[in-house]
Protein backbone atom coordinates (compact mmCIF):
# COMPACT_ATOMS: atom_id res chain seq x y z
CA UNK A 1 0.00 0.00 0.00
CA UNK A 2 1.15 3.13 -0.92
CA UNK A 3 2.23 5.72 1.46
CA UNK A 4 0.30 9.59 0.88
CA UNK A 5 2.86 11.36 2.55
CA UNK A 6 5.49 10.12 -0.65
CA UNK A 7 2.55 11.13 -3.60
CA UNK A 8 3.66 14.46 -5.23
CA UNK A 9 0.71 16.51 -5.36
CA UNK A 10 -1.34 17.28 -8.44
CA UNK A 11 -0.35 20.93 -9.54
CA UNK A 12 -3.41 22.99 -11.03
CA UNK A 13 -3.02 24.61 -14.81
CA UNK A 14 -5.71 26.89 -13.82
CA UNK A 15 -4.30 29.48 -12.37
CA UNK A 16 -1.94 29.98 -14.88
CA UNK A 17 -4.69 29.55 -17.90
CA UNK A 18 -6.22 32.41 -16.07
CA UNK A 19 -3.20 34.29 -16.08
CA UNK A 20 -2.55 34.01 -20.01
CA UNK A 21 -6.28 34.43 -20.23
CA UNK A 22 -5.91 37.74 -18.89
CA UNK A 23 -2.98 38.64 -20.60
CA UNK A 24 -4.49 38.07 -23.67
CA UNK A 25 -7.82 39.68 -23.56
CA UNK A 26 -5.93 42.53 -21.25
CA UNK A 27 -3.66 43.29 -24.20
CA UNK A 28 -6.91 43.21 -26.79
CA UNK A 29 -8.74 45.76 -24.89
CA UNK A 30 -5.99 47.96 -24.50
CA UNK A 31 -5.01 48.08 -28.25
CA UNK A 32 -8.20 48.65 -28.91
CA UNK A 33 -8.64 51.34 -26.54
CA UNK A 34 -5.94 52.82 -28.29
CA UNK A 35 -7.10 52.50 -31.43
CA UNK A 36 -10.69 53.94 -30.86
CA UNK A 37 -9.05 57.24 -29.24
CA UNK A 38 -7.49 57.45 -32.57
CA UNK A 39 -10.35 57.08 -34.70
CA UNK A 40 -12.54 59.31 -32.15
CA UNK A 41 -9.57 62.07 -32.86
CA UNK A 42 -10.54 62.58 -35.88
CA UNK A 43 -12.76 65.20 -35.05
CA UNK A 44 -8.90 67.45 -34.62
CA UNK A 45 -9.21 66.86 -38.61
CA UNK A 46 -12.77 68.77 -38.83
CA UNK A 47 -16.19 67.38 -39.02
CA UNK A 48 -16.70 65.70 -42.09
CA UNK A 49 -13.06 63.56 -41.45
CA UNK A 50 -14.88 62.41 -38.42
CA UNK A 51 -18.02 62.06 -40.41
CA UNK A 52 -16.38 59.40 -43.01
CA UNK A 53 -14.29 57.62 -40.89
CA UNK A 54 -17.25 56.86 -38.26
CA UNK A 55 -18.53 56.12 -41.24
CA UNK A 56 -16.65 53.77 -42.66
CA UNK A 57 -16.93 51.50 -39.73
CA UNK A 58 -21.12 51.23 -41.01
CA UNK A 59 -19.71 50.01 -44.59
CA UNK A 60 -21.53 52.91 -45.60
CA UNK A 61 -19.19 52.96 -48.44
CA UNK A 62 -21.23 50.55 -49.72
CA UNK A 63 -24.32 52.08 -49.75
CA UNK A 64 -23.48 55.32 -51.53
CA UNK A 65 -22.92 56.60 -48.26
CA UNK A 66 -27.01 56.70 -47.50
CA UNK A 67 -26.92 54.40 -44.27
CA UNK A 68 -24.95 51.71 -43.96
CA UNK A 69 -25.02 48.90 -41.40
CA UNK A 70 -24.89 50.48 -37.73
CA UNK A 71 -25.07 46.73 -36.39
CA UNK A 72 -21.90 46.93 -36.71
CA UNK A 73 -21.29 48.69 -34.17
CA UNK A 74 -23.58 46.70 -31.97
CA UNK A 75 -21.80 43.74 -32.76
CA UNK A 76 -18.28 45.34 -32.20
CA UNK A 77 -19.85 46.58 -28.67
CA UNK A 78 -20.93 43.39 -27.39
CA UNK A 79 -17.61 41.78 -28.82
CA UNK A 80 -15.88 44.05 -26.52
CA UNK A 81 -18.07 44.15 -23.59
CA UNK A 82 -17.20 40.28 -23.46
CA UNK A 83 -13.77 40.76 -23.56
CA UNK A 84 -13.94 43.29 -20.98
CA UNK A 85 -16.36 40.94 -18.92
CA UNK A 86 -14.00 38.55 -18.87
CA UNK A 87 -10.65 40.59 -18.56
CA UNK A 88 -12.38 41.89 -15.42
CA UNK A 89 -14.06 38.77 -13.69
CA UNK A 90 -10.26 37.31 -13.89
CA UNK A 91 -8.66 40.18 -12.48
CA UNK A 92 -11.14 40.37 -9.27
CA UNK A 93 -9.46 37.03 -8.29
CA UNK A 94 -6.46 39.04 -7.04
CA UNK A 95 -8.24 42.26 -5.59
CA UNK A 96 -8.09 42.05 -1.49
CA UNK A 97 -11.74 40.61 -0.48
CA UNK A 98 -11.39 42.10 3.13
CA UNK A 99 -10.67 45.17 4.87
CA UNK A 100 -7.98 43.56 6.50
CA UNK A 101 -6.42 41.98 3.29
CA UNK A 102 -6.90 45.77 2.25
CA UNK A 103 -4.85 46.93 4.99
CA UNK A 104 -2.33 44.66 4.53
CA UNK A 105 -1.75 45.56 1.42
CA UNK A 106 -1.83 49.31 1.81
CA UNK A 107 0.73 48.90 4.79
CA UNK A 108 3.27 46.90 2.71
CA UNK A 109 2.95 49.59 0.08
CA UNK A 110 4.62 52.23 2.35
CA UNK A 111 7.04 49.59 4.27
CA UNK A 112 8.50 48.88 0.46
CA UNK A 113 7.70 52.26 -1.74
CA UNK A 114 7.98 49.90 -4.64
CA UNK A 115 6.86 52.06 -7.93
CA UNK A 116 5.68 48.87 -9.74
CA UNK A 117 3.29 48.00 -6.45
CA UNK A 118 2.19 51.26 -6.57
CA UNK A 119 1.26 51.27 -10.29
CA UNK A 120 -0.60 47.65 -9.52
CA UNK A 121 -2.38 49.60 -6.92
CA UNK A 122 -3.53 52.31 -9.73
CA UNK A 123 -4.18 49.63 -12.26
CA UNK A 124 -6.39 48.22 -10.08
CA UNK A 125 -8.45 51.70 -9.11
CA UNK A 126 -8.76 52.13 -12.47
CA UNK A 127 -10.14 49.32 -13.58
CA UNK A 128 -12.69 49.50 -11.20
CA UNK A 129 -13.82 52.58 -12.39
CA UNK A 130 -13.49 51.38 -15.75
CA UNK A 131 -15.80 48.24 -15.14
CA UNK A 132 -18.99 51.26 -14.04
CA UNK A 133 -18.45 54.17 -16.21
CA UNK A 134 -17.44 51.82 -19.34
CA UNK A 135 -20.23 49.55 -19.07
CA UNK A 136 -22.34 52.87 -19.12
CA UNK A 137 -20.73 54.32 -22.75
CA UNK A 138 -20.40 50.53 -23.68
CA UNK A 139 -24.41 50.25 -23.49
CA UNK A 140 -24.94 53.64 -25.51
CA UNK A 141 -23.08 52.38 -28.14
CA UNK A 142 -25.16 48.74 -28.32
CA UNK A 143 -28.52 50.46 -28.37
CA UNK A 144 -27.73 53.13 -30.45
CA UNK A 145 -24.99 52.96 -32.90
CA UNK A 146 -26.37 55.17 -35.68
CA UNK A 147 -26.08 57.73 -33.38
CA UNK A 148 -22.20 58.65 -33.65
CA UNK A 149 -20.77 61.68 -35.89
CA UNK A 150 -19.71 64.84 -35.57
CA UNK A 151 -23.12 66.51 -34.03
CA UNK A 152 -24.88 63.00 -32.63
CA UNK A 153 -21.28 62.36 -30.25
CA UNK A 154 -20.95 66.22 -29.37
CA UNK A 155 -24.51 66.26 -28.36
CA UNK A 156 -24.53 63.51 -26.64
CA UNK A 157 -20.79 65.67 -24.77
CA UNK A 158 -22.66 68.30 -23.85
CA UNK A 159 -26.88 68.27 -24.34
CA UNK A 160 -27.03 64.87 -23.19
CA UNK A 161 -24.34 65.77 -20.18
CA UNK A 162 -22.21 63.15 -20.76
CA UNK A 163 -19.35 64.67 -20.51
CA UNK A 164 -18.24 64.08 -16.86
CA UNK A 165 -18.38 60.41 -17.71
CA UNK A 166 -16.27 60.46 -20.18
CA UNK A 167 -13.86 62.68 -18.75
CA UNK A 168 -13.07 60.64 -15.38
CA UNK A 169 -13.42 57.68 -18.15
CA UNK A 170 -10.80 59.48 -20.51
CA UNK A 171 -8.00 59.59 -17.36
CA UNK A 172 -8.76 56.07 -16.05
CA UNK A 173 -8.70 54.29 -19.50
CA UNK A 174 -5.38 55.65 -20.76
CA UNK A 175 -3.75 55.32 -17.11
CA UNK A 176 -5.09 51.46 -16.89
CA UNK A 177 -4.00 50.83 -20.42
CA UNK A 178 -0.54 52.11 -19.90
CA UNK A 179 -0.17 50.67 -16.49
CA UNK A 180 -1.49 47.47 -18.10
CA UNK A 181 0.75 47.24 -20.95
CA UNK A 182 3.97 47.35 -19.09
CA UNK A 183 3.07 45.11 -16.38
CA UNK A 184 2.36 42.93 -19.06
CA UNK A 185 5.96 43.12 -20.42
CA UNK A 186 7.54 42.37 -17.25
CA UNK A 187 5.34 39.33 -15.83
CA UNK A 188 6.35 37.66 -19.57
CA UNK A 189 9.58 39.48 -19.88
CA UNK A 190 8.84 40.05 -23.18
CA UNK A 191 12.05 42.77 -23.13
CA UNK A 192 14.34 41.32 -20.96
CA UNK A 193 17.33 41.43 -23.07
CA UNK A 194 20.50 40.64 -21.82
CA UNK A 195 19.98 43.55 -18.95
CA UNK A 196 16.36 42.85 -17.39
CA UNK A 197 16.97 46.24 -15.00
CA UNK A 198 17.75 48.39 -17.33
CA UNK A 199 15.54 47.54 -19.82
CA UNK A 200 12.85 47.50 -16.80
CA UNK A 201 13.42 51.62 -16.92
CA UNK A 202 13.56 52.18 -20.41
CA UNK A 203 10.13 50.29 -20.86
CA UNK A 204 8.94 52.70 -18.06
CA UNK A 205 10.55 55.84 -19.96
CA UNK A 206 8.45 54.56 -23.25
CA UNK A 207 5.01 53.74 -20.93
CA UNK A 208 4.81 56.96 -19.38
CA UNK A 209 4.95 58.73 -22.68
CA UNK A 210 2.87 56.51 -24.55
CA UNK A 211 0.48 57.19 -21.90
CA UNK A 212 0.96 61.49 -21.91
CA UNK A 213 0.63 61.14 -25.34
CA UNK A 214 -2.78 59.48 -25.54
CA UNK A 215 -3.83 61.68 -22.83
CA UNK A 216 -3.00 64.89 -24.54
CA UNK A 217 -4.47 63.24 -27.98
CA UNK A 218 -7.79 62.64 -25.37
CA UNK A 219 -8.08 65.53 -23.87
CA UNK A 220 -7.50 68.00 -27.03
CA UNK A 221 -10.23 65.58 -28.82
CA UNK A 222 -12.54 65.72 -25.29
CA UNK A 223 -12.26 69.50 -25.68
CA UNK A 224 -12.91 69.39 -29.65
CA UNK A 225 -16.36 67.28 -28.85
CA UNK A 226 -17.04 69.67 -25.90
CA UNK A 227 -16.72 72.82 -28.29
CA UNK A 228 -18.97 71.38 -30.95
CA UNK A 229 -21.52 70.42 -28.65
CA UNK A 230 -21.83 73.73 -27.17
CA UNK A 231 -21.76 76.18 -30.31
CA UNK A 232 -24.65 73.59 -31.41
CA UNK A 233 -26.36 72.70 -28.34
CA UNK A 234 -29.73 75.33 -29.82
CA UNK A 235 -30.21 72.63 -32.40
CA UNK A 236 -29.27 69.65 -30.47
CA UNK A 237 -30.74 66.37 -32.40
CA UNK A 238 -29.90 67.77 -35.57
CA UNK A 239 -27.64 65.46 -37.61
CA UNK A 240 -24.57 66.16 -39.37
CA UNK A 241 -24.14 66.36 -43.54
CA UNK A 242 -20.96 67.29 -45.54
CA UNK A 243 -21.51 69.71 -48.32
CA UNK A 244 -22.65 68.27 -51.22
CA UNK A 245 -24.88 64.99 -49.38
CA UNK A 246 -27.99 65.69 -49.39
CA UNK A 247 -29.94 67.63 -46.46
CA UNK A 248 -32.82 64.89 -46.45
CA UNK A 249 -29.70 62.48 -44.25
CA UNK A 250 -30.36 65.37 -41.19
CA UNK A 251 -32.88 63.54 -40.11
CA UNK A 252 -30.95 59.88 -40.34
CA UNK A 253 -28.61 60.46 -37.97
CA UNK A 254 -24.83 61.93 -37.98
CA UNK A 255 -24.03 58.19 -40.31
CA UNK A 256 -26.81 55.94 -40.01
Amino acid sequence: MSNPLDSTPTLSRVPASLDVTQSITGLILALFMWAHLLLVSSILLGKDAMYYVAGAFELKFLTGWQHGYPIIVSIIAIIVFALFVVHAGIALRKFPISWKQYRIYRHQMGMMKHQDTNIWFWQAVTGFIMFFLGSVHIYIMLTHPDQIGPFASSDRFVSEWMWPLYFVLLIAVELHAGFGVYRLAIKWGFFDGSDPRKNRKRLKVFKNTLTTIFLIIGLMTFAAYVKIGIEHKDRAGERYAPAGHSSALLDRGDIG
